[in-house]
């Protein structure tokens, strides 16, 4: 199974250094919205440019996950 790697950033990125291994790029992305559901509710206001990325073992960024609503 592809290590993926959920990093968060809103200009600097936190660097996830363990990552998690699943099946797809498709599991990989549902977790990232996962995790953004997480941070939603433990910390309901946020920075609105936090985001999860999702790279893949080789380097590639998979997703962006936006954790917050941008305003329009």
């Amino acid at each position: 199974m592809p290590t993926y790697y959920f990093d968060l950033k809103d200009g600097v990125p936190v660097r996830d250094k363990s990552g998690l291994d699943l099946v797809s790029d498709g599991a990989a992305i549902a977790h990232s919205k996962t995790l953004a559901e997480e941070v939603r509710r433990e910390k309901p206001k946020g920075h609105p440019e936090l985001r999860i990325v999702v790279i893949d073992e080789s380097g590639r960024e998979v997703h962006r996950e936006q954790i917050y609503a941008t305003a329009t």
